[in-house]
């Protein structure tokens, strides 16, 4: 009989998952490979640095046969993780995603752009959020609580590390993730022009029990 779902610690072997996971759920929670000539830039800048720089703070649902098919990750120190970023994960990544010159121009130079520029996780408004998270399911496995489970495990990670609050930034377009945070108690942070995101937080107290997400 197999095994119910459930979240466990990332292990290395996970890698190529994380990797597709972030893939086809990084165009506004959908598949970016429609809408990107190298959706691969997607995981180079919002995942798989997480696993290489911080992997105690990588959890994912195991579909109950050894399958990742969902992650949440991040940091509990931001201003130390984009110093890490810049060190020790672009000198990794540059040759493969050269950073363009001038503005960009293309959907794919303006992830590139994010990628190089690791300083932008650091902003005045967000000090008192220290830690920072990326959650993503694929879509067959959203909404029968998975998001919350992986929320709590996360939260309590950063709470028995004695950080006080998280925060993340989502497009603000996607209203199905906004309405997610929102009944996991996020709120809206005020930064001056955010672009084409919003900014959320939230404390790391354990949420509320008996809903699902």
């Amino acid at each position: 009989m197999t095994p119910p779902p459930a979240v466990r610690p990332y292990r290395p072997e996970d890698h190529e998952a994380l990797h597709d996971i972030c893939v086809r759920t990084a165009h506004n929670g959908g598949d970016s490979r429609p809408a990107y000539r190298n959706p691969e830039i997607f995981p180079a800048t919002f995942a798989t640095p997480y696993a290489h720089l911080e992997p105690e703070l990588v959890f994912v649902l195991d579909d109950g046969r050894g399958q990742a098919v969902g992650y949440i990750l991040g940091t509990a120190d931001t201003p130390a993780f984009a110093a890490a970023f810049r060190d020790r994960w672009l000198p990794l990544v540059a040759d493969r995603f050269p950073a363009p010159i001038g503005p960009p121009v293309t959907p794919d130079e303006a992830i590139i752009q994010l990628l190089h520029h690791p300083e932008r996780m650091v902003l005045p408004e967000l000090a008192a959020y220290p830690a920072h998270l990326h959650i993503d399911l694929l879509p067959a496995w959203q909404g029968q609580g998975h998001g919350r489970a992986l929320m709590q495990t996360f939260l309590r990670a950063l709470h028995t590390r004695s950080v006080p609050a998280v925060h993340l930034s989502m497009v603000t377009t996607n209203t199905p993730a906004r309405a997610f945070y929102d009944r996991l108690a996020f709120h809206e942070i005020e930064v001056p022009n955010p672009g084409p995101v919003t900014y959320l937080g939230r404390t790391t107290q354990q949420l509320d029990t008996g809903r699902e997400d």
